[in-house]
């Protein structure tokens, strides 16, 4: 057995937000305070809209403080009510944003490979309470949303998708947020391009993206005017200024992921009951994170056994996502929570475990994370070699 690999002097985490240098900030800032526009629409919100369609598509974009108001806006512009299927394979923004309104989730199983919400298992969920789907582009991964499609217009459901993790996806040559009525887009700190806090919505329905603007700003229609009980939910300038700040670093971010996706690839290929990312493209997919499956039953060793061996290497990896939505207490109790009727996202949230995925790391950290996974694994620490 070769000698242990050396641990990280500092931690390791999952992520690290892409952040700018203070001066181009500072520029934004003495705009803000030159203006002294802090909210409602100011020119650094409108600008960055503008830059967004270059990433996002043509649609018709709203910008957020956040990303769960965002999606809780689009689902009460898009009336859903009573029931609304979704994943349990999520974060738990995604079933809260439907049980905030009153809304039912009811949970359906998920894809193997994508881990997305798996079409074949929507209809045998709708009832006559069902007012729409809202699914998931785990990781980036896209749903199949022709499928979903198909089965919204036969059943004359709203389509809503949680893309936080889909920023810049393609499918078939076209912009995620093209697909469905809705997409909502995170801008977390955690995510690939991010306002420190912040989200979007982006609709091909010039309506809905009025009535938004509307709800996320109390209703309110004009200076004596309120049409609808809304809410506060707008992106602040200083938000949008950071979101400016970062728009033209996304490409250099995503070259450097992608490098680090082809490292985790290649030298952690080929261990038994490892299953790495597929091949990710760098101008269809986001690389948001990157993850791994752990079958126990084939490496001997448990998700759970890595992640916490790991930790002592200085390597904070996460379990995303468990436990499943379906398990928290809010949600438990349902039928369609039993593990059962969830037996694909049930064996995902036991194996997968993403692995710290941005610029910064470097390809040298990847495959010191590669060598410490490897010796966790088999005893050995070095890097595995084997042809592209």
């Amino acid at each position: 057995m070769n000698a242990e690999p050396r641990s990280f002097e500092q931690p390791i985490y999952v992520t690290r937000p892409m952040l700018p240098e203070l001066a181009v900030f500072t520029k934004h800032l003495e705009a803000i305070w030159e203006s002294a526009v802090l909210s409602n629409g100011g020119p650094q919100h409108v600008e960055l809209e503008k830059r967004l369609h270059a990433h996002l598509g043509e649609g018709h974009i709203a910008l957020f403080n956040n990303g769960t108001n965002a999606l809780m806006t689009a689902v009460r512009a898009l009336d859903l009510s009573g029931e609304v299927i979704t994943t349990p394979f999520t974060f738990a923004a995604t079933p809260h944003v439907l049980a905030w309104h009153g809304i039912r989730p009811v949970f359906v199983d998920i894809e193997e490979r994508s881990m997305t919400l798996d079409p074949a298992r929507i209809e045998a969920a709708i009832t006559e309470r069902t007012t729409g789907i809202l699914a998931v582009h785990v990781y980036g991964n896209p749903c199949d949303v022709e499928e979903i499609e198909r089965i919204a217009r036969k059943h004359h459901l709203k389509v809503l998708y949680d893309g936080a993790h889909a920023f810049g996806t393609k499918v078939n040559g076209r912009a995620i947020a093209s697909y469905g009525d809705a997409t909502m887009f995170s801008f977390h700190a955690t995510k690939l391009f991010h306002t420190a806090e912040g989200g979007a919505v982006v609709t091909n329905d010039e309506a809905l993206k009025r009535r938004m603007e509307l709800l996320k700003n109390f209703g309110i229609a004009d200076e004596v005017t309120v049409k609808a009980v809304g809410i506060n939910s707008k992106m602040n300038e200083i938000q949008a200024a950071l979101g400016l700040c970062l728009v033209d670093e996304i490409a250099a971010e995503k070259a450097k992921r992608f490098a680090l996706a082809e490292t985790y690839r290649h030298d952690l290929s080929g261990i038994p009951g490892i299953t790495t990312s597929r091949r990710l493209d760098l101008e269809t997919d986001s690389l948001q994170y990157y993850c791994l499956r752990i079958d126990r039953n084939l490496t001997g060793f448990s998700r759970d056994h890595v992640y916490n061996e790991l930790k002592k290497f200085n390597v904070f990896a996460r379990r995303y996502f468990y436990p499943l939505c379906s398990q928290y207490e809010p949600y438990r109790e349902y039928a369609d929570s039993r593990s059962d009727n969830l037996p694909v996202a049930n064996r995902a949230g036991d194996q997968v475990l993403c692995l710290p995925f941005y610029g910064h790391l470097g390809t040298a950290n990847a495959q010191q994370i590669c060598a410490i996974i490897r010796h966790i694994l088999t005893g050995r620490a070095e890097a595995h070699v084997h042809a592209a």
